[in-house]
């Protein structure tokens, strides 16, 4: 089965809030650590300390309830003013006591649940980091650039954003309705609980029901904002096109034209927004006077007193205070649902290649490289090589070379095991090497490709990646070998300048030389050489001509070459065409035979006499 690409897990928002709660379950590993029991005792306290914030923030209404009743008994009694203080005082520190312990408990979770809270987003996305890494090339090559950083970016903050809203906020305010519900049966009557717990839940199906009318809109607005933003951004890239072609004022237009697509729909977004703060707030007041009509009947009554109706006026409004952001919270807990959904969405994704279960360590390797009848397709309709077969003596230099689209450079992929190959067999010092480990194969062979890509970091670190633990000696060593010492040395800070983004602070021809030295360092049996020069202009190439055959030297080397100047000495050559070896030799031979290698040969001598 083809891998996912990241794009198509967009097809999760339009999940329903239920179906994204089922992706939870997937969390509960890494809250509740089967390796680290004081961190499933930092959860339970956590969640108990959470549970008891909400009994106080529910007792404390009746205790300024109580004070209020004081105030009015003593009025009316006509009491002693320091008994009527000492009653008085007591409620109100009481009262004041229950709100500090409801926000003191409410807090205390934070020290106890936050390294719970961060050991799960390291290791999630410690997991989906190294995941990454083991899903195949193919994979990697149909992802859209940035897209797999931005799921787990996305994916560990939405675990944040869940822990904070959803187990900390939004399950507490229910928990607070359910506790107000039975302490209003309890002290009052149940008519009470009935209309507070129907009014939250009219409101909250309210909330759910129109935030996911105004979802659409919301989306339509983000779309148009990105469509804008694309709009203004591709025409300042290619701000001297536009120039060559007068076209500013086009520009212009079409930037305004995205611009108002996008104002149109934030106006129907901000205009839903408002009509949903509408309804929320008349449930709210309705549900409160509702309460209150209900109360001034039982006063009237004698049943209740005022001090009654003030304690139950406070305890809805306390209630109803966190539902304000319900709106806000149910769009973006929606949201972090789809994100975290995405990223185990993408741990799910099945590795294209694994290490079969009898692998074992490839050993120490001689170097002896066999393709037999070798068949390979990226897709199931676009075959790549056909019946391949070849060998590579030990110490021999094999290069390949042939038309664009002929397959050369799939067989450095294969060999590296990037992808598995639909029949045949390659082998590695007579051993199959499906039969041997990923790391230990990859660990015998060296590649120096024709797009070298540095980490943005020093000059040093960058060489030194091949053997992090290599002395300086040793990578100024292999500088050395590399042609590339002396100018390192000639710069400022030698060893320790940074490289820039992908190595763009070096030329192609620097960038190359690093590379060299890094595989030199490495020291592989196996040596690939994926069209190393074929990027650089003819001077330059002829300096690392030097470089590539020292680094040559001892070891099974595949050369994949554009420019066949560059592999003239080769002990063999194999000539490729349409995913099949039309013709091997050496290049004398190859040119006695007149075939398709003298006829590249003879167009590339043309082109260069031009």
């Amino acid at each position: 089965m083809p891998p996912r690409h990241p794009d198509q897990f967009d097809a999760a928002e339009e999940r329903t809030l239920f179906e994204q709660l089922v992706a939870l379950r997937k969390l509960l590993p890494y809250v509740w650590p089967a390796d680290k029991p004081s961190y499933k005792v930092r959860a339970a306290v956590a969640i108990a300390l959470v549970v008891s914030s909400q009994f106080f923030i529910v007792a404390a209404p009746f205790f300024i309830g109580e004070a209020q009743g004081s105030v009015q008994d003593a009025v009316s009694d006509g009491s002693a003013f320091g008994d009527a203080v000492a009653i008085i005082g007591f409620f109100l520190l009481a009262y004041g006591a229950m709100r500090l312990l409801s926000t003191a408990f409410s807090e205390a979770r934070e020290y106890v649940f936050a390294p719970v809270a961060q050991l799960a987003q390291r290791r999630i996305a410690t997991q989906t980091f190294a995941h990454l890494h083991q899903l195949g090339l193919r994979y990697h090559l149909a992802k859209r650039t940035g897209g797999l950083s931005r799921i787990i970016e996305r994916g560990v903050r939405s675990i944040d954003f869940l822990f904070r809203f959803l187990l900390f906020n939004i399950g507490p305010t229910f928990l607070q309705l359910i506790i107000a519900g039975a302490a209003l049966t309890v002290a009052y009557d149940a008519w009470f609980a009935l209309i507070a717990v129907g009014i939250v839940v009219t409101y909250v199906a309210f909330t759910v029901v129109t935030t996911e009318w105004r979802l659409k809109f919301r989306r339509e607005m983000n779309k148009r904002d990105t469509e804008s933003w694309a709009r203004a951004v591709d025409s300042l890239l290619n701000y001297e096109t536009v120039k060559y072609f007068d076209a500013e004022e086009r520009e212009v237009a079409r930037y305004d034209a995205a611009m108002e697509a996008y104002a149109k729909a934030a106006v129907r977004s901000r205009t839903s927004l408002a009509t949903v703060n509408i309804g929320q707030n008349f449930l709210m007041n309705t549900g409160i006077i509702a309460m209150m009509i209900l109360a001034a009947e039982r006063v009237l009554g004698g049943s209740m007193d005022t001090k009654d109706m003030f304690t139950i006026t406070l305890l809805m409004s306390q209630l109803y205070r966190p539902l304000n952001i319900l709106g806000f919270a149910y769009r973006e807990i929606k949201q972090s649902l789809t994100d975290l959904e995405r990223m185990f969405t993408l741990l799910d994704e099945e590795p294209e290649v694994r290490d079969a279960a009898h692998a074992g360590d490839i050993g120490s390797v001689q170097g002896r490289i066999e393709f037999e009848d070798v068949d390979f397709a990226y897709d199931d309709d676009r075959q790549i090589l056909h019946g391949v077969s070849f060998t590579a003596e030990d110490g021999q230099t094999v290069a390949v070379v042939g038309p664009t689209g002929a397959g050369k450079s799939t067989l450095s992929r294969i060999l590296y095991r990037f992808y598995d190959i639909a029949g045949g067999s390659v082998r590695i010092d007579g051993r199959d090497i499906r039969d041997v480990t990923q790391s230990s194969l990859r660990a015998a062979i060296g590649m120096v490709p024709q797009d070298t890509v540095l980490f943005n970091d020093t000059i040093g670190y960058n060489i030194a990646y091949a053997r992090p633990d290599a002395s300086q000696a040793e990578i100024e060593q292999a500088a050395r070998d590399a042609q590339i010492h002396d100018f390192i040395a000639g710069l400022p800070k030698g060893y320790d300048t940074m490289v820039g983004e992908r190595g763009l602070k070096l030329s192609g021809g620097e960038k190359q030389r690093v590379a060299i030295a890094r595989t030199l360092l490495k020291d592989p049996a196996i040596l690939i050489l994926d069209e190393a020069t074929s990027a650089l202009d003819s001077a330059t190439e002829v300096e690392i001509q030097g470089a590539l055959s020292s680094a040559a030297k001892g070891r099974t080397t595949l050369v994949v070459a554009h420019r066949l100047s560059t592999i003239q000495d080769a002990d063999l050559i194999l000539v490729m065409e349409e995913g099949r070896i039309v013709e091997r030799g050496t290049h004398e031979a190859l040119l006695e035979r007149g075939g398709l290698y003298a006829e590249l040969w003879n167009r590339q001598g043309e082109l260069e006499a031009a």
